[in-house]
């Protein structure tokens, strides 16, 4: 298989491990073992017990029944848990139901830009993709009527990111509908790529599951839910997809491992918690970043709505590569560069790492780019 280098992964897999002060990650500010084992308000006893007796075997090969019957609390309408299968991570769960679903020849649609492997993978398995592009100026949406040009009656597939990663943009439950009536026209499936979910407006935000019977939805507990060593994701959808995720989940990872299974069963089941400590940190943190957007005359956003991912133009006589670079060797600070994302001129910035880190790494960026004025 030929398949492209996903560039934001290269890129942190090489730097991440040199900054000093991380702003490029889109988790919200990582939960460590104490807070993890704080949410139950016994110190961690509920945890303990589920580690402690447990056998250290495969364990459930397709997910826990407790931890699917967490997951089936995440959607409005009622997900048969036959058709909820743990993966290793939302990374897991995109590859799997791509690998089930995508032939050789099938024409598939993707938002664009947006993470990679949503229009790379198709490309890989033989697919003809068709981008479907979500514009700046338009505050990051896409235009609907650009998908009803772009569907085909051969048309397989259509991926979307919800919310997109890196820019942060939501799209509504009007937007969903439509998408799901075009892609019903020609018996499409959506894959919906919804890990990030918008930390404000949460009860109007809609799952594709809710709103389509042909979606495939993926998600894991690394980014709203602040766990990404938990390695645990899942995958929804219909009987003939689930059956041909199961397939390739014997090819691809077998389960993801009992541990893994319990630290995610349990941070669902106090997902409130969880989200009301990473709704403060959202929220307060973006303050901070419009603050110090607002006075920058080099640096504009179109603020994400509510999710823990952005992009920032830059306004720069510097390629963001070279720029982001120097900016890590000199000042210690990382950022994404937005190329890596074939968003050129620009970065992602995850700002939703601890408080301290966001406001010492943006007055540093600060600095580096205030030498474009001397």
């Amino acid at each position: 298989m030929d398949i492209a280098t996903i560039g934001v992964e290269d890129w942190l897999n090489v730097h991440e491990r040199d900054a000093v002060w991380d702003i490029a990650q889109s988790t919200i500010a990582s939960l460590t073992m104490d807070e993890l084992r704080s949410l139950d308000g016994a110190d961690g006893a509920t945890l303990d017990e589920m580690v402690a007796h447990a056998k250290m075997n495969y364990g459930w090969i397709e997910g826990s029944p407790e931890f699917k019957a967490e997951v089936q609390k995440l959607y409005r309408r009622e997900i048969d848990p036959r058709h909820i299968l743990q993966t290793n991570g939302c990374t897991g769960a995109n590859l799997n139901a791509l690998l089930a679903v995508v032939r050789p020849g099938d024409h598939v649609i993707a938002e664009w830009p947006t993470y990679a492997p949503l229009y790379e993978i198709p490309r890989a398995l033989g697919a003809q993709v068709d981008l479907w592009q979500i514009r700046e100026e338009q505050g990051w949406m896409p235009d609907i009527a650009e998908l009803e040009g772009l569907v085909r009656p051969t048309t397989r597939l259509i991926c979307i990111n919800n919310a997109s990663n890196p820019v942060g943009a939501v799209l509504d439950a009007d937007m969903l509908g439509r998408i799901a009536e075009i892609a019903a026209s020609v018996g499409a499936y959506v894959l919906s790529d919804e890990v990030y979910l918008p930390l404000e407006g949460t009860d109007r935000f809609l799952s594709m599951a809710d709103v389509y019977d042909r979606a495939i939805v993926t998600n894991s507990v690394s980014k709203t839910y602040s766990l990404p060593a938990a390695r645990t994701g899942w995958v929804i959808a219909d009987e003939a997809v689930s059956g041909a995720i199961r397939t390739m989940r014997d090819y691809t990872m077998i389960s993801a491992g009992v541990v893994n299974d319990a630290l995610a069963t349990y941070v669902l089941a106090h997902r409130e918690q969880v989200l009301e400590r990473n709704r403060a940190i959202v929220l307060g943190n973006r303050a901070i970043a419009q603050e110090w957007i607002d006075a920058q005359p080099r640096v504009s956003w179109v603020a994400p709505r509510g999710v823990s991912t952005s992009y920032i133009r830059l306004d720069i006589p510097e390629d963001d590569e070279s720029f982001c670079l120097r900016l890590l060797e000199e000042r210690g600070v990382l950022l994404v560069p937005g190329s890596r994302f074939e968003l050129p001129c620009g970065a992602r910035l995850g700002y939703c790492a601890q408080r301290e880190v966001l406001r010492r790494g943006l007055e540093l960026l600060g600095e580096a780019l205030s030498e474009f004025d001397r």
